[in-house]
This record gives structure tokens, C-alpha cells and sequence, in this order.
């Protein structure tokens, strides 16, 4: 296990500076390590870490949306609400209705095998997302009008509406069933979650207050109650739906509304946190991929991944309406939305697992939207924000 963790750390922080020397992004090099070392390449990685893989894979999104909720201020979440509540769910929907409507053409698959298909894809990546709307918040750009605070809280509640929906859908291909209350579950977890973390975040900030202690203990403390509340998340599920990750991004949020001068020194500190995080991230989620599956998909998975982003875009669009953003702002937020990554790399097995006939084409699609959506998003917003942002 050593060795691998070596590996894992060392080639992706080498292989991730050649590709940032290449102007690419670093994330791309680190995803190539990860589909080398995999169990479908040299197979290099300890099996006890490919077994643990999804725990690391949450702790390194536990560690970005914390930053993120550090980094968001409630009053800048308020001047952007609508557009932020559109975001949030628009653009996955109309990228899933192209599924439906684009797959069974493309690839040949039933009407709900579409839908399933879209909705695995449909999820922005925050691993992708948040570090890059982070160091604009840092850096200024776009700030005068809030946009990288709108695609932080949108691409956030993003992703629960993605999986939720995506859950609906497989449980109607496995059992013919779906129930009205399936679809509640969506507004319930999301709201219950805030409710959660901002709780949890108010009880921090007072106990911070009174003890006194390292900023490091206080990010120990911080990470175990994160830890906590998805472990509360697992207990609950089938009875009460709870965002465990939207409960620690307002966890931070809160912190951040309540005792900044903590939230920027915390923040500073998982900045630091995300460098080794970033590296297990990517690296295992480039384990995943499975090239043989990614050869024999052809021209039209690919195709059927560029037009439904081109869906994504226009839903993106819609979401932008009656804001006062510029042509080029809104160009902005349409790329800065492509990235796919984590989410993909979760549940695009899952179908596989369940046995649905449309398993390994769902996986094939996730893997290759990995493959083509983080890179172009990342590269998109990585060379684009000087030129489409006013810096305030």
C-alpha cells in the first residue's frame, strides 16, 4: 500500500507540473496516471486502496466544498439567487432531456436507458468547479457581479439533484416502479442539508469562540464533524433524505458569516490541505477508467457527449436570463459549467453492478465524458477568465 500511495503522489504531482508547464490543466496529467496505474493498464495500485477508493475520492470533495462554503459569503449568495436557483438545476435537466432525445438515435438504447445515461453524465464536477471559481474570487475577476459565488452555489446543489434523479431512474429500471415520493426527496434533502450545516456551523463558531486553540486542531475538529455528517447522511438514507456534502459547504458558509477572520485563516490552511487531496482525487478517478470499454464505444458516444453539452450550454443560457451579464460573462459561465468528473467517476459503474443491460455502455459514456468534459472545462476556464471577467 506504501509503495502505491508513493506512486500515486509522486507521478501525479510530477506528471501534473509537465502537463501545467504544457498549459494544460494539471488535473488532466494527474487522471493519465491514474489510467497507467490502474487495474486495467500496469495495474499498480494496492487493491486495498482501489477498495477504499470512493472513501478518498469524499474526502478529497469534503476538503474543496469546506473550502468553498470558507471562501462564499451569504450577502454576495443573495444578490445572485435566482440565477445561482436556476443553475442549480436547469442546465442537468435540459442536458438530460438531450440524452433522451439524442441516445437511443446515437447508441441504440431504450428511452429510460437514456435517461439514465443522462442523468450520470449530467453532474458538474465540483472537484473541477471550486478550486478554479475560488482563485477568481481571490483574484477578483468577475467578482462586480458575483459569477464564480453563482456557479460555486449552483454547481453545489448541482449535484444532488443529479444523483437523486439518477437514483429515481435506475429504481425504475430494476423494479418497473417509481413512486411521486421519489422526487420529493430532492427539495428535502437540499434543504434539510442547509439546515443541518448551518446548525453544526453556528455550534463551531461558538465553541471556537470560547476555546481557545491551534487553527490546525480546529481543522481536525472541522474534517471529523464533516466525516460525521456523511456518516449521518448513510444512516438516514431510506428515511429521511439528507445532503450530507450541501450540509458541510453551508457548514463553511456559516463559519465564514460569522467569525471571518477564522474562515480566512481556516481557508488558507485547506488551500494547503487540497494540494494532496487534488493528486488522490484525480489520480483515482483516472484508476476507474477502463480503455477497453472507451475503444469499443466509437464516434457516437463522443458525439452524443459534445451535443449534449451543447444542451448543457443552452440550458446554462436559459438559467442567465433577464441578469444584467454581458455576452462574453455569459460565454464564461456556459464553459465554466462543462467539467465532469467526480460524480461520474461514483455512480457510472452502478448500473453495471445492478445488472441493467445498459451498464456498460452508461460506464463507457461516464468515462469518456471524464475524458473530454474536465479537460475542456478546466482549460476553457483556466485561459478564458482574464479575457471574458472584469476584474473589480
Amino acid at each position: 500500500m506504501l509503495t502505491s500511495i508513493a506512486m500515486i503522489l509522486l507521478l501525479g504531482l510530477l506528471i501534473g507540473w509537465i502537463f501545467s508547464k504544457l498549459r494544460l490543466p494539471s488535473l488532466l496529467g494527474m487522471v493519465a496516471v491514474g489510467i497507467i496505474l490502474s487495474p486495467h493498464a500496469l495495474d499498480l495500485i494496492d487493491e486495498s486502496i482501489l477498495g477504499i477508493s470512493s472513501e478518498l475520492r469524499q474526502i478529497a470533495l469534503v476538503i474543496i466544498l469546506t473550502r468553498a462554503g470558507l471562501s462564499l459569503d451569504i450577502s454576495d449568495l443573495k444578490k445572485v439567487g435566482r440565477p445561482a436557483a436556476l443553475m442549480s438545476f436547469v442546465p442537468a435537466c435540459v442536458e438530460i432531456l438531450g440524452t433522451v432525445i439524442l441516445a437511443p438515435l446515437l447508441l441504440g438504447v431504450t428511452i429510460l436507458e437514456a435517461a439514465i445515461m443522462g442523468s450520470v453524465i449530467a453532474a458538474v464536477s465540483p472537484a473541477v468547479v471550486v478550486p478554479r471559481m475560488i482563485r477568481l474570487i481571490e483574484e477578483g475577476y468577475g467578482t462586480n457581479k458575483k459569477i464564480p459565488q453563482m456557479i460555486l452555489a449552483g454547481a453545489s446543489v448541482d449535484d444532488v439533484f443529479v444523483i437523486v434523479v439518477f437514483t429515481v431512474f435506475t429504481a425504475l429500471a430494476s423494479t418497473g416502479e417509481v413512486s411521486v415520493t421519489s422526487f420529493t426527496r430532492i427539495p428535502i434533502s437540499i434543504v434539510l442539508g442547509i439546515i443541518l450545516g448551518g446548525c453544526i456551523g453556528m455550534l463551531l463558531v461558538i465553541f471556537f469562540k470560547k476555546c481557545h486553540m491551534r487553527d490546525s486542531i480546529k481543522i481536525l475538529i472541522i474534517l471529523s464533524v464533516s466525516f460525521l455528517i456523511l456518516e449521518v447522511e448513510n444512516i438516514l438514507q431510506g428515511y429521511v433524505p439528507v445532503s450530507g456534502l450541501l450540509a458541510i459547504m453551508s457548514m463553511g458558509i456559516i463559519i465564514k458569516q460569522k467569525y471571518d477572520v477564522l474562515a480566512l485563516r481556516l481557508s488558507a490552511k485547506y488551500n494547503k490541505l487540497w494540494l494532496g487531496a487534488e493528486v488522490f482525487l484525480f489520480v483515482l478517478v483516472g484508476a476507474t477508467v477502463n480503455l477497453r470499454y472507451v475503444a469499443s464505444a466509437g464516434i457516437s458516444a463522443i458525439l452524443l457527449i459534445l451535443l449534449a453539452l451543447l444542451f448543457r450550454m443552452v440550458g446554462v443560457a436559459v438559467s442567465l436570463l433577464k441578469t444584467d451579464l454581458s455576452k462574453r460573462e455569459r460565454l464564461f459561465c456556459m464553459v465554466a459549467y462543462t467539467p465532469k468528473a467526480t460524480v461520474q467517476a461514483a455512480i457510472g459503474a452502478i448500473p453495471l453492478s445492478m445488472g441493467l443491460e445498459c451498464g456498460n455502455m452508461v460506464l463507457t459514456v461516464a468515462v469518456l465524458s471524464i475524458l473530454i468534459t474536465a479537460p475542456f472545462g478546466a482549460i476553457c476556464v483556466d485561459n478564458l477568465y482574464k479575457k471574458l471577467l472584469v476584474k473589480k
